[in-house]
C-alpha cells in the first residue's frame, strides 16, 4: 500500500500540472519574464493603445473589475469588497446591468475570499457578455479560463494582459489558466 501511494503522488502531480496547462519549466520561464530587459521595456511602450470600451459607463465598471481581479489575485478580501462596491454602483446605471450590480453586491457581502471568488465567476460571465455586446474601441481584452476553478467546473475572467494571473487561486496557482478568446 505504501509503495502504491509513493508511486501515485508523482502521477497525481503531473495530472494537476497538465490540467493547468503549465509545467515546472513554464512556471520558471514566466517568473523570469517578469524581469523586463531594456529591449522588452521599449517593446512594451510600443504596444497598442490602452483598452477603451465603446460604452463609457461599462468602461468605468471594467476599471473597477480590474481592481477586483487584482485584489482576488492578491488574496485581499477588503480590497475586493471596495472594488465590488464600486462595480455595484456603476452597474446600476448600465443598460442590462441589474444582474451585474446584484452579483457585485454578493461579493461585497461575502463572508470570505472563497465566497468572493465564487461570486466573481458569475460577475465575470456577466461582464464578458456585456463587453461583447458593447464592443471595444481600442486595445484588446482576453477571456481567460482556469479549468480547476470552482471545484474543477472551471471559471472565466477578463484581462487586458496576455500573461495569466489567476484570481481564483491567487498565489497558490498564479499562472494556472489559458486565454480562450480575444475581444477586439
Amino acid at each position: 500500500m505504501t509503495s502504491f501511494v509513493k508511486a501515485g503522488i508523482p502521477v497525481l502531480s503531473a495530472l494537476v500540472l497538465a490540467a493547468c496547462g503549465n509545467s515546472a519549466t513554464t512556471g520558471n520561464s514566466t517568473d523570469t519574464s517578469r524581469q523586463q530587459q531594456p529591449e522588452q521595456a521599449i517593446a512594451a511602450a510600443a504596444q497598442p493603445a490602452a483598452l477603451q470600451l465603446k460604452d463609457d459607463q461599462l468602461n468605468a465598471v471594467y476599471q473597477q473589475y480590474q481592481l477586483l481581479s487584482q485584489a482576488l489575485v492578491n488574496g485581499d478580501a477588503g480590497a475586493a469588497r471596495i472594488a465590488a462596491n464600486a462595480i455595484e454602483t456603476g452597474a446600476k446605471d448600465l443598460a442590462g446591468g441589474t444582474q451585474t450590480a446584484s452579483t457585485a453586491a454578493a461579493i461585497v457581502s461575502a463572508a470570505d475570499i472563497e465566497a468572493q471568488r465564487t461570486a466573481y465567476a458569475l460577475l465575470s460571465n456577466e461582464l464578458i457578455a456585456l463587453v461583447k455586446k458593447s464592443g471595444v474601441s481600442s486595445g484588446a481584452l482576453y477571456v481567460d479560463f482556469c479549468p480547476m476553478a470552482l471545484n474543477d467546473k472551471g471559471g472565466y475572467w477578463l484581462s487586458t494582459e496576455k500573461g495569466i494571473q489567476n484570481p481564483y487561486f491567487g498565489e497558490q496557482m498564479l499562472t494556472c489558466g489559458e486565454i480562450k478568446e480575444t475581444i477586439h
